[in-house]
């Protein structure tokens, strides 16, 4: 009988997998936290809010009245009934619970998509700066991931004009979010409608608009793209619980799609992983249909630790910094201290001031490489403004002898 070392069983799909760069910073902030170091985290996406108290009642009614048993792959009638609702409410789309997918995070929501649009060699365009998993997604479903690209000059937002010169016969899917991770950048109305335009004239195109931060933005109003009509049968909404409702250990994301591809998730999702637990849909229906006032009050708080954020990092010089539109992050350009030292370490990149900020100021961000954004870092100001003070005091020490 033979015997495989050192890993040399594993596939060549996980070998190429990047690992998530968030969930390693993570790890390496916990691992000096270990130390006896005292590490301020800003590398995770996670509401610091606990999960609001009506929500977690409806859980523990459904677990005491027995629900308890597997749900339809697809999730249950009474949720799949509330989605609809909600995006009618909010969002102005008109969907059948038919077209409801309920999945384990809106991250299966958007691997049930690839796996059921991607072919070997499909280009799937994607707006950078994006979130860290969209392009291994793409990867491992056979996808070839292009990227459409802005700075902070356009406030990270590439325009329709970019997008449509990055369109090839190849195009299966056009894939963006709004609230934006890692930006904060916000689409309106008026930009949507441009890109819808562009979109008209190639119908083989099905786009998938990842709206998880709606809840958290700031510019008093949200706009799906699939409101639009000449895109709106050819449009997936993904969506979710973790961020608006603070409910990111609960894993419930959904989306509302053309039934087509609604039944080609429910089959991928089928052979998976089946449907969602079943308590926590109960508690996911609730949170739709009762009063958002919790999530609002998350969100006004939010609101005032970016003010705080933006005018801090403001003040340190090197930092070019955006007025995040929505989500919980700053993305400031920090290229400005490329090539630079302390002394004991040249910064080449984001990758070094990412590392130089843990190892010195003691502060965990995440490199903006992993966004498809090398000049820039992500601060997560879903943290207490008290540790974002000392964080970005912390910051502002470390880069001051850096030159």
């Amino acid at each position: 009988m033979s015997v495989v070392l050192n890993g040399n069983a594993l596939s060549k799909r996980v070998q190429n997998m990047a690992e998530s760069e968030t969930l390693r910073m993570a790890a390496m902030a916990r691992e000096l936290n270990a130390k006896g170091f005292k590490v301020i985290n800003l590398s995770i996406g996670e509401p610091d809010f606990d999960t609001p108290e009506h929500i977690k009642a409806a859980a523990k009614q459904a677990l005491d009245e027995g629900f308890t048993k597997y749900t339809p792959v697809p999730g249950t009638q009474e949720l799949r009934e509330a989605i609809c609702a909600k995006f009618k409410r909010d969002n102005g789309l008109d969907f059948k619970p038919n077209q409801i997918v309920v999945s384990n995070g809106a991250k299966q929501s958007l691997i049930n998509i690839f796996l059921s649009l991607l072919d070997e060699g499909d280009e799937v365009l994607i707006l950078a700066p994006y979130w860290v998993s969209y392009i291994e997604m793409v990867k491992v479903a056979g996808g070839t991931p292009v990227i459409v690209s802005a700075g902070i000059d356009q406030d990270y937002k590439p325009t329709a004009a970019q997008i449509e010169a990055a369109i090839t016969p190849k195009t299966k899917a056009f894939l963006f979010s709004s609230p934006c991770n890692p930006t904060g950048s916000v689409f309106s109305k008026e930009a949507l409608a441009e890109i819808a335009g562009v979109f008209e004239k190639y119908p083989y195109v099905t786009i998938l608009s990842d709206e998880i931060y709606e809840y958290i933005n700031f510019t008093g109003s949200h706009h799906s793209i699939g409101t639009f009509e000449s895109v709106r049968d050819r449009t997936a909404t993904i969506n979710g619980f973790s961020k608006g409702f603070a409910m990111t250990g609960w894993r419930l994301g959904y989306i509302g799609a053309p039934e087509w591809l609604a039944a080609a998730c429910t089959k991928v999702q089928g052979q998976f992983t089946s449907g969602a637990n079943s308590f926590g849909q109960k508690a996911a229906t609730l949170a739709l249909q009762a009063d958002l006032k919790a999530t609002f009050e998350m969100r006004d708080a939010f609101l005032h630790r970016r003010n705080v954020v933006t005018d801090l990092l403001n003040t340190i010089p090197g930092f070019k910094v955006n007025l995040p539109e929505g989500a919980f992050y700053s993305f400031p350009d920090i290229s400005a201290f490329f090539g630079k030292s302390d002394g004991s370490m040249t910064i080449r990149n984001a990758d070094d001031f990412s590392e130089f900020l843990l190892h010195k100021a003691h502060v965990a961000t995440v490199s903006g490489t992993a966004f498809g954004a090398p000049e820039c870092i992500r601060l997560s100001f879903a943290a207490a403004e008290s540790e974002l003070r000392t964080a970005i005091e912390r910051i502002a020490e470390a880069v001051r002898g850096v030159g």
